[in-house]
Protein backbone atom coordinates (compact mmCIF):
# COMPACT_ATOMS: atom_id res chain seq x y z
CA UNK A 1 0.00 0.00 0.00
CA UNK A 2 1.08 3.59 -0.91
CA UNK A 3 2.30 5.26 2.52
CA UNK A 4 1.69 8.79 2.04
CA UNK A 5 1.92 11.90 5.15
CA UNK A 6 -1.88 11.35 5.53
CA UNK A 7 -3.28 12.53 8.61
CA UNK A 8 -2.96 9.19 11.28
CA UNK A 9 0.15 8.60 13.53
CA UNK A 10 2.38 6.45 11.99
CA UNK A 11 4.38 3.61 14.15
CA UNK A 12 7.52 2.38 13.19
CA UNK A 13 8.71 -1.04 14.70
CA UNK A 14 11.77 -1.05 16.93
CA UNK A 15 14.48 -3.34 18.59
CA UNK A 16 14.74 -0.92 21.53
CA UNK A 17 14.05 -1.92 24.64
CA UNK A 18 11.31 -0.87 26.46
CA UNK A 19 12.98 1.97 28.46
CA UNK A 20 14.45 3.24 25.77
CA UNK A 21 11.31 3.99 23.80
CA UNK A 22 10.21 7.75 22.31
CA UNK A 23 9.15 10.22 25.34
CA UNK A 24 5.51 9.69 25.85
CA UNK A 25 5.47 13.82 26.06
CA UNK A 26 7.09 14.11 22.98
CA UNK A 27 4.48 11.65 21.13
CA UNK A 28 1.73 13.91 22.60
CA UNK A 29 2.95 17.05 21.86
CA UNK A 30 2.99 15.28 18.08
CA UNK A 31 -0.69 14.15 17.87
CA UNK A 32 -1.37 17.85 19.52
CA UNK A 33 -0.02 19.20 17.09
CA UNK A 34 -1.77 17.54 14.38
CA UNK A 35 -5.09 17.73 15.86
CA UNK A 36 -4.57 21.50 15.67
CA UNK A 37 -3.73 21.87 12.43
CA UNK A 38 -6.84 19.21 11.23
CA UNK A 39 -9.29 20.80 13.91
CA UNK A 40 -8.29 24.51 14.21
CA UNK A 41 -9.74 26.02 11.99
CA UNK A 42 -13.23 24.17 13.36
CA UNK A 43 -12.59 25.39 16.66
CA UNK A 44 -11.98 29.49 15.48
CA UNK A 45 -14.97 28.68 13.46
CA UNK A 46 -17.12 28.10 16.34
CA UNK A 47 -15.85 30.30 18.39
CA UNK A 48 -16.52 33.16 16.29
CA UNK A 49 -19.44 32.08 15.55
CA UNK A 50 -20.65 31.83 19.08
CA UNK A 51 -19.56 35.39 19.47
CA UNK A 52 -21.61 36.63 16.61
CA UNK A 53 -24.47 35.18 17.44
CA UNK A 54 -24.58 36.71 20.76
CA UNK A 55 -23.52 40.05 19.40
CA UNK A 56 -26.15 39.89 16.74
CA UNK A 57 -29.65 39.18 17.13
CA UNK A 58 -29.64 38.52 13.08
CA UNK A 59 -26.78 36.32 12.53
CA UNK A 60 -28.47 33.21 13.94
CA UNK A 61 -31.69 33.33 12.40
CA UNK A 62 -32.80 30.76 10.19
CA UNK A 63 -33.00 32.94 6.86
CA UNK A 64 -29.68 34.44 7.40
CA UNK A 65 -27.95 30.63 8.23
CA UNK A 66 -29.67 29.62 4.99
CA UNK A 67 -28.46 32.20 2.87
CA UNK A 68 -25.24 31.99 4.30
CA UNK A 69 -25.06 28.18 3.29
CA UNK A 70 -26.41 28.91 -0.06
CA UNK A 71 -23.79 31.47 -0.72
CA UNK A 72 -21.19 28.98 0.80
CA UNK A 73 -22.08 26.10 -1.78
CA UNK A 74 -20.61 27.70 -4.60
CA UNK A 75 -17.30 28.86 -3.51
CA UNK A 76 -17.28 25.02 -1.25
CA UNK A 77 -17.60 23.16 -4.55
CA UNK A 78 -14.19 24.77 -6.21
CA UNK A 79 -12.40 24.63 -2.68
CA UNK A 80 -13.14 20.84 -3.12
CA UNK A 81 -11.27 20.77 -6.65
CA UNK A 82 -8.66 23.10 -5.34
CA UNK A 83 -8.39 20.59 -2.44
CA UNK A 84 -6.83 17.36 -4.74
CA UNK A 85 -5.16 20.00 -6.63
CA UNK A 86 -3.04 21.46 -3.84
CA UNK A 87 -2.97 18.11 -1.88
CA UNK A 88 -0.58 16.83 -5.11
CA UNK A 89 1.51 20.05 -4.83
CA UNK A 90 0.06 21.98 -7.55
CA UNK A 91 -2.00 24.96 -7.98
CA UNK A 92 -4.87 26.08 -9.89
CA UNK A 93 -5.38 29.62 -11.06
CA UNK A 94 -8.12 29.03 -13.44
CA UNK A 95 -10.71 28.17 -11.25
CA UNK A 96 -12.18 31.73 -10.96
CA UNK A 97 -12.71 32.22 -14.72
CA UNK A 98 -13.85 28.42 -14.97
CA UNK A 99 -17.00 29.11 -12.47
CA UNK A 100 -17.80 32.66 -14.69
CA UNK A 101 -17.48 30.41 -17.63
CA UNK A 102 -19.61 27.81 -16.81
CA UNK A 103 -22.26 30.01 -15.21
CA UNK A 104 -22.17 31.88 -19.01
CA UNK A 105 -23.03 28.71 -20.81
CA UNK A 106 -25.04 27.47 -18.54
CA UNK A 107 -27.45 30.29 -19.15
CA UNK A 108 -26.64 30.16 -22.59
CA UNK A 109 -27.60 25.90 -22.86
CA UNK A 110 -31.06 26.73 -21.00
CA UNK A 111 -32.42 27.97 -24.25
CA UNK A 112 -31.78 24.22 -25.17
CA UNK A 113 -32.92 22.44 -22.36
CA UNK A 114 -31.51 21.41 -18.93
CA UNK A 115 -28.96 18.66 -20.01
CA UNK A 116 -27.48 21.03 -22.30
CA UNK A 117 -27.62 23.46 -19.78
CA UNK A 118 -25.40 21.23 -17.38
CA UNK A 119 -23.71 19.25 -19.46
CA UNK A 120 -21.68 22.55 -21.76
CA UNK A 121 -20.15 24.14 -18.96
CA UNK A 122 -19.27 20.60 -17.57
CA UNK A 123 -17.76 19.11 -21.31
CA UNK A 124 -15.93 22.91 -21.92
CA UNK A 125 -14.82 23.20 -18.19
CA UNK A 126 -13.78 19.65 -17.77
CA UNK A 127 -11.80 19.77 -21.15
CA UNK A 128 -9.82 22.76 -20.03
CA UNK A 129 -9.12 21.08 -16.79
CA UNK A 130 -7.45 18.16 -19.14
CA UNK A 131 -5.21 20.03 -20.80
CA UNK A 132 -3.98 22.12 -17.78
CA UNK A 133 -3.45 18.43 -16.36
CA UNK A 134 -1.12 17.37 -19.87
CA UNK A 135 0.70 20.34 -19.64
CA UNK A 136 1.39 19.97 -16.28
CA UNK A 137 1.90 16.31 -16.07
CA UNK A 138 3.50 15.44 -19.45
CA UNK A 139 5.02 18.84 -20.28
CA UNK A 140 6.67 19.17 -16.69
CA UNK A 141 5.43 23.32 -16.99
CA UNK A 142 4.65 24.83 -13.56
CA UNK A 143 1.17 24.82 -12.80
CA UNK A 144 1.62 28.65 -11.72
CA UNK A 145 2.36 29.48 -15.42
CA UNK A 146 -0.13 26.76 -16.80
CA UNK A 147 -3.33 27.78 -15.12
CA UNK A 148 -3.07 31.61 -15.40
CA UNK A 149 -2.82 31.07 -19.08
CA UNK A 150 -5.81 28.97 -18.39
CA UNK A 151 -7.37 31.87 -16.36
CA UNK A 152 -6.66 34.57 -19.28
CA UNK A 153 -7.82 31.91 -21.99
CA UNK A 154 -11.27 30.69 -20.18
CA UNK A 155 -11.73 34.93 -19.58
CA UNK A 156 -11.33 35.47 -23.28
CA UNK A 157 -13.82 32.66 -24.25
CA UNK A 158 -16.26 34.16 -21.81
CA UNK A 159 -16.01 37.74 -23.40
CA UNK A 160 -16.00 36.75 -27.03
CA UNK A 161 -19.54 34.25 -25.89
CA UNK A 162 -20.99 37.35 -24.51
CA UNK A 163 -20.17 40.26 -26.75
CA UNK A 164 -17.44 41.59 -24.58
CA UNK A 165 -20.00 41.45 -21.41
CA UNK A 166 -23.02 43.38 -23.48
CA UNK A 167 -24.91 40.22 -23.44
CA UNK A 168 -26.57 38.36 -20.65
CA UNK A 169 -28.31 34.98 -21.05
CA UNK A 170 -31.15 34.52 -18.70
CA UNK A 171 -32.29 31.26 -17.23
CA UNK A 172 -36.11 30.96 -17.75
CA UNK A 173 -38.16 30.87 -14.28
CA UNK A 174 -39.98 27.51 -13.51
CA UNK A 175 -37.55 25.56 -15.31
CA UNK A 176 -35.98 22.53 -13.66
CA UNK A 177 -33.00 24.41 -14.16
CA UNK A 178 -33.47 27.34 -12.44
CA UNK A 179 -35.26 24.70 -9.55
CA UNK A 180 -32.39 23.28 -8.97
CA UNK A 181 -30.63 26.66 -8.05
CA UNK A 182 -33.30 28.42 -6.22
CA UNK A 183 -35.50 25.28 -5.11
CA UNK A 184 -35.07 24.03 -1.26
CA UNK A 185 -35.29 21.11 0.49
CA UNK A 186 -35.96 20.72 4.32
CA UNK A 187 -35.13 24.01 4.74
CA UNK A 188 -32.02 24.38 2.96
CA UNK A 189 -31.51 25.36 -0.86
CA UNK A 190 -30.51 22.69 -3.22
CA UNK A 191 -27.08 23.62 -3.90
CA UNK A 192 -26.30 23.23 -0.21
CA UNK A 193 -27.48 19.54 -0.59
CA UNK A 194 -25.15 18.92 -3.74
CA UNK A 195 -22.63 20.43 -2.02
CA UNK A 196 -22.78 18.10 1.05
CA UNK A 197 -23.28 15.18 -1.49
CA UNK A 198 -20.17 16.07 -3.25
CA UNK A 199 -17.94 16.59 0.03
CA UNK A 200 -18.84 13.07 1.11
CA UNK A 201 -17.90 11.90 -2.26
CA UNK A 202 -14.81 14.00 -2.00
CA UNK A 203 -13.92 12.98 1.36
CA UNK A 204 -14.68 8.99 0.31
CA UNK A 205 -12.09 9.17 -2.92
CA UNK A 206 -9.75 11.00 -0.90
CA UNK A 207 -9.38 8.63 2.03
CA UNK A 208 -10.66 5.05 0.62
CA UNK A 209 -10.26 4.68 -3.12
CA UNK A 210 -6.25 3.85 -4.22
CA UNK A 211 -6.45 7.05 -6.45
CA UNK A 212 -6.88 9.04 -3.00
CA UNK A 213 -3.73 6.98 -2.06
CA UNK A 214 -1.97 8.37 -5.13
CA UNK A 215 -2.88 11.90 -4.81
CA UNK A 216 -1.18 12.05 -0.63
CA UNK A 217 1.86 9.82 -2.78
CA UNK A 218 2.29 12.34 -5.34
CA UNK A 219 2.64 15.60 -3.56
CA UNK A 220 4.48 13.95 -0.18
CA UNK A 221 6.77 12.88 -3.11
CA UNK A 222 6.60 12.61 -6.51
CA UNK A 223 9.85 10.52 -7.01
CA UNK A 224 8.93 7.73 -4.26
CA UNK A 225 5.54 7.97 -5.83
CA UNK A 226 6.87 6.88 -9.03
CA UNK A 227 9.53 4.43 -7.54
CA UNK A 228 6.64 3.02 -6.13
CA UNK A 229 4.14 2.82 -9.22
CA UNK A 230 1.75 5.12 -8.33
CA UNK A 231 0.50 6.73 -11.81
CA UNK A 232 1.80 9.83 -11.35
CA UNK A 233 1.30 11.92 -14.68
CA UNK A 234 -2.34 10.37 -14.96
CA UNK A 235 -3.21 11.30 -11.15
CA UNK A 236 -1.77 15.17 -12.03
CA UNK A 237 -4.43 15.08 -15.12
CA UNK A 238 -7.25 14.07 -13.31
CA UNK A 239 -7.07 16.40 -10.18
CA UNK A 240 -7.05 19.17 -12.47
CA UNK A 241 -9.71 17.74 -14.70
CA UNK A 242 -11.89 17.21 -11.50
CA UNK A 243 -10.75 20.57 -10.72
CA UNK A 244 -12.14 22.17 -13.74
CA UNK A 245 -15.27 20.05 -13.45
CA UNK A 246 -16.01 21.42 -10.19
CA UNK A 247 -15.53 24.69 -11.02
CA UNK A 248 -17.57 24.53 -14.34
CA UNK A 249 -20.61 22.54 -12.63
CA UNK A 250 -20.30 25.47 -9.52
CA UNK A 251 -21.33 28.02 -12.13
CA UNK A 252 -23.52 26.65 -13.53
CA UNK A 253 -25.71 26.37 -9.66
CA UNK A 254 -24.81 29.45 -9.57
CA UNK A 255 -26.11 31.23 -12.88
CA UNK A 256 -28.97 28.77 -11.82
CA UNK A 257 -29.76 30.39 -9.00
CA UNK A 258 -29.52 33.83 -10.22
CA UNK A 259 -31.43 33.07 -13.01
CA UNK A 260 -28.57 34.67 -15.61
CA UNK A 261 -25.02 33.79 -16.32
CA UNK A 262 -23.25 36.99 -14.62
CA UNK A 263 -20.22 37.62 -16.93
CA UNK A 264 -18.30 39.58 -13.85
CA UNK A 265 -18.22 37.12 -10.80
CA UNK A 266 -15.08 35.03 -10.14
CA UNK A 267 -13.11 37.27 -10.29
CA UNK A 268 -10.20 36.85 -7.20
CA UNK A 269 -12.44 33.63 -6.44
CA UNK A 270 -9.13 31.52 -7.05
CA UNK A 271 -8.02 33.56 -4.29
CA UNK A 272 -10.84 32.82 -1.72
CA UNK A 273 -10.75 29.06 -2.64
CA UNK A 274 -7.04 28.71 -2.20
CA UNK A 275 -7.26 30.22 1.19
CA UNK A 276 -10.41 28.02 1.99
CA UNK A 277 -8.02 24.95 1.40
CA UNK A 278 -4.92 26.25 3.32
CA UNK A 279 -7.15 27.57 6.58
CA UNK A 280 -8.92 24.12 6.56
CA UNK A 281 -5.06 22.80 7.31
CA UNK A 282 -3.98 21.46 3.94
CA UNK A 283 -0.66 22.31 3.30
CA UNK A 284 0.27 24.36 0.32
CA UNK A 285 3.59 21.84 -0.58
CA UNK A 286 1.27 19.07 -0.83
CA UNK A 287 1.38 15.50 0.23
CA UNK A 288 -1.36 17.12 3.49
CA UNK A 289 -4.87 17.26 3.27
CA UNK A 290 -8.87 17.31 4.54
CA UNK A 291 -11.47 17.81 2.63
CA UNK A 292 -14.04 18.63 5.74
CA UNK A 293 -11.08 21.12 6.47
CA UNK A 294 -11.98 22.69 3.03
CA UNK A 295 -15.49 22.93 3.95
CA UNK A 296 -14.81 24.59 7.16
CA UNK A 297 -12.03 27.12 5.65
CA UNK A 298 -15.14 28.16 3.48
CA UNK A 299 -17.90 28.53 6.53
CA UNK A 300 -15.43 30.17 8.16
CA UNK A 301 -14.70 32.98 5.64
CA UNK A 302 -18.23 33.21 4.51
CA UNK A 303 -19.09 33.76 8.80
CA UNK A 304 -16.23 36.50 8.66
CA UNK A 305 -17.94 38.38 5.66
CA UNK A 306 -21.23 38.20 7.27
CA UNK A 307 -20.46 39.23 10.82
CA UNK A 308 -17.97 42.44 8.92
CA UNK A 309 -21.75 43.06 7.28
CA UNK A 310 -23.39 42.66 10.34
CA UNK A 311 -21.25 45.98 11.97
CA UNK A 312 -22.60 48.01 9.03
CA UNK A 313 -19.73 50.79 9.70
CA UNK A 314 -17.07 48.75 8.17
CA UNK A 315 -15.85 48.66 4.90
CA UNK A 316 -16.43 45.60 2.45
CA UNK A 317 -12.75 45.86 1.69
CA UNK A 318 -12.23 44.76 5.40
CA UNK A 319 -13.26 40.90 4.56
CA UNK A 320 -9.99 40.99 2.42
CA UNK A 321 -8.21 42.23 5.18
CA UNK A 322 -9.13 39.70 7.68
CA UNK A 323 -9.09 36.57 5.18
CA UNK A 324 -5.66 38.09 4.28
CA UNK A 325 -4.85 38.31 8.14
CA UNK A 326 -6.50 34.75 8.51
CA UNK A 327 -4.55 32.83 5.79
CA UNK A 328 -0.91 34.83 6.94
CA UNK A 329 -1.58 33.62 10.50
CA UNK A 330 -2.44 29.48 9.70
CA UNK A 331 0.66 29.64 6.87
CA UNK A 332 3.08 30.63 9.61
CA UNK A 333 1.13 28.09 12.18
CA UNK A 334 1.88 25.56 9.65
CA UNK A 335 5.29 25.98 8.80
CA UNK A 336 6.21 26.33 12.71
CA UNK A 337 3.92 22.96 13.64
CA UNK A 338 6.09 20.99 10.65
CA UNK A 339 9.12 21.86 11.73
CA UNK A 340 8.17 21.56 14.87
CA UNK A 341 7.13 17.63 14.25
CA UNK A 342 9.99 16.82 12.21
CA UNK A 343 12.35 18.24 15.32
CA UNK A 344 10.45 15.59 17.46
Amino acid sequence: MTVTKADVPVTTASNEPAGESEPVGSARSERLSALIQQHGALAVLVIVSLVASFSFDSFATGDNVGNMATSSAFLAIVALGMTFVIITGGIDLSVGSLFALGGVLAAWGSRHGTLVALLLPLLVCGLIGVVNGLLVAKSRLAPFIVTLAAMLGARGLLLAITDEGAATFLIGKGSFLAELGQGTTLGLGNPVWITLALFVAGAVVLRRTRFGQHVYAVGGNEDAAALMGAPVARTKILVYTLSGLLAGLAGALNAAWLASGVTILGNGMELEAISAVVIGGTLLTGGLGYVSGSLVGVLLLKVIQNVINQIGSLDSSYQQVVSGAFLAVVVIAQTWLGRRRQLM
